[in-house]
Parts: structure tokens; sequence; C-alpha cells
């Protein structure tokens, strides 16, 4: 579903990102990590399509996102790390909204389920500015969620959530891989990566520095056969340079 062949990113002189091949099926979650200044978001924006790679090929679902990017856009569903609504659209309005720009046909039923889903029902005709940051993170998931894609990218997606937004987050994270989407996830949350990703790829200086399923990084990084969390493989790959 997502599947990336020597992406690349200059800005100027310096590269943000360089040489990265990977690829992500559908139903497998994996999990972008790096220290500060990694490339971990200029990678992310790439693959949505947001900024253009200096060179490298990205392919969205079939869709090669230079030469299909329309194609490949409606495929995917990104979500930032600060959710981004219209301060005049209520909630019901901003997924209407979207299932018009997505030419869909059954969006008022969707709608509603998602409404159900991500516990927005009481909140559907309240404004943003009404809204916690954790009610506005729902509705970008159900703005995200709407047009059923196949290919998921989340940057810091538990940023300002409580404990109980965090677990029902995670939660939906899990039932999309289920359902058959290919997701990505950019976190410094380690324990978070450890419960929800079957896949892991680690950068330093925008390259890849490590990279696949958790069991076979931790089984890389293990010296006497003793299972290493992922915060130790980081610390270890990231060393005292924080990565810059």
């Amino acid at each position: 579903m997502i599947a990336t062949d020597g992406l690349t990113k200059f800005y100027g002189d310096f590269a943000a990102v360089r040489g990265l091949s990977f690829a992500v099926r559908g139903g497998e979650v994996m999990g972008l990590v790096g220290p500060n200044g990694a490339g971990k978001t200029t990678a992310l924006r790439c693959l949505a399509g947001i900024i253009p790679p200096t060179s490298g090929a990205v392919i969205i679902a079939g869709h090669d996102m230079a030469l299909d990017p329309l194609g490949a856009k409606q495929e995917l569903a990104f979500f930032p790390d600060e959710p981004r609504l219209f301060d005049y659209l209520t909630v019901r309005q901003h997924l209407e909204f979207t299932g018009r720009l997505y030419q869909m046909k059954d969006t008022r039923q969707h709608a509603e389920e998602l409404l159900g889903m991500l516990d927005l029902k009481d909140k559907a005709d309240v404004l943003p500015a009404e809204l916690s940051r954790g009610m506005k993170q729902k509705v970008a998931l159900a703005c995200g969620f709407l047009h059923r894609p196949k290919v998921m990218f989340f940057d810091e997606p538990l940023t300002g959530l409580d404990p109980l937004a965090i677990r029902r987050t995670k939660d939906i994270i899990m039932q999309q891989a289920k359902q058959g989407v290919a997701i990505l996830i950019s976190s410094h949350l380690l324990h978070l990566l450890e419960e929800v990703c079957s896949h892991v790829l680690i950068i330093k200086r925008g390259e890849k520095a490590a990279y696949g399923t958790l069991t076979q990084i931790r089984s890389q990084f293990s010296t006497d056969g003793t299972e290493v969390s992922l915060e130790e493989i980081f610390i270890r790959i990231a060393g005292e340079d924080g990565g810059k």
C-alpha cells in the first residue's frame, strides 16, 4: 500500500531526507522513529504529497504520487500533530464538506456512524472554538476516516490527549489496521509504538538506521539474547549527538 524508493528531500544544500526505501502493506502498522531533526515530518509530508521530494518515488495504493497525485491522495489520510479545522464550520459540516470534496455518495450515513464511533454525536452542531483539543483531534479523525482511505499517516497522534483519549485513539488505529489499512505513525512515545506497531523504521540524519519487524529490530540489537526495548534501541542509535 505504501512504497518508497530512494526518497530524498533537499532544502538548499541540506538533505532533510536521503535515500529512504521501505514498504508498508495493508494491515501493517509501521512506527517512524528518530531524534528531533532526523527528517520524520519531512518524510511524512513527502509521502502524503504535501511537499514534493527532490528525487525518489512514492507509491500510494498503486498510484505514483508524481504521476497521479490525485489518485494517490484519494487513497490516503494525513493526520498532523495539530488538528486543523475551519473556525466557522460545525463538526457535522466538516464531515459534509469532506464528503463533497471526495464526491462520496453515502456521506450522511457514514458520517453518522463516525460521529457515534468517536463519541461526537452530542458535539455534531458545535463549532471548533467550543471543543477541547482532544475533541478537535476526534473531528480530524472522523474527517480522515470518512472516505475510507487505504493508507493513513499519523504525525504525533497522541500529543495533548488525556489517558482515556489516548487509549481510544490507539484502539481506533488498531481497528483500522485490522480492516486492511496501511498505517505509518511518527511518534516519540516509544511505548505507544511497541503496543501498536508491527514494523519499525528508525532514521538518523535523514537516513535509514534500522528497518524491519519489531521482533527483527529487537533481535538485531540484542547482545545476550535478552529482549531490548525500543527505547534502548533508539538511545543506542541516536547516541549523544541527538541525530544532528
